[in-house]
């Protein structure tokens, strides 16, 4: 968490992002906090894995866009920057190419480090869910996937299992195994 800065403008937070020193780094804004989201090579290989799975279905079938951890989302007065993201092209048909993206996405890939605070995941997933947003909690060390979706129960996928798109991209299904192995 930085300390020094706190603030609910996202105006704010992009100037600070935007600054030389934090080039290199990667934040979010979640309840006027700007926290640094600091990630490690196995967890991006993981998200690597599923944007990939996700960026040639949702190409092959013309659905929008597949995001990043360098695309932030306005979400409320929140910014988050979820490793993997899904946009429709109904809902957004031209990703913005300054500053953040102006609302939430559809889907939501958080990959779960070890320096990842559970306070902080926990606030993001009620700030997710009151935007309606399908959210894969991904914990590369447990080898599972806790499954969030709009009016649905949690759901655990494990490494025998598969994920699928629900009703944000029905037909793509995504066993375990390809992300872990």
């Amino acid at each position: 968490m930085i300390n020094e800065l706190t603030t609910s403008s996202t105006t704010a937070f992009e100037a600070f992002v935007k600054r030389p020193e934090n080039t290199d780094r990667r934040f979010e804004l979640i309840n006027g906090e700007i926290i640094e989201v600091p990630s490690n090579a196995y967890s991006s290989k993981i998200a690597i894995a599923i944007a990939f799975a996700l960026y040639g279905f949702v190409r092959a079938n013309r659905l929008g866009h597949v995001t990043g951890e360098q695309a932030g989302y306005v979400i409320g007065n929140q910014v988050f920057a979820p490793d993997v993201a899904f946009i429709t092209s109904q809902r957004l048909p031209e990703l913005p190419t300054e500053g953040f993206t102006p609302i939430a996405p559809d889907l939501a890939v958080e990959v779960i480090s070890p320096t990842d605070v559970q306070a902080d995941i926990r606030r993001k997933l009620g700030f997710y869910a009151a935007a309606n947003v399908l959210v894969w909690l991904v914990y590369p060390a447990r080898r599972l996937v806790e499954v969030y979706a709009p009016d649905a129960p949690v759901m655990l996928v494990t490494l025998d299992e598969a994920l699928d798109g629900g009703t944000v991209l029905p037909g793509f299904t995504l066993p375990l195994r390809e992300i872990f192995d």
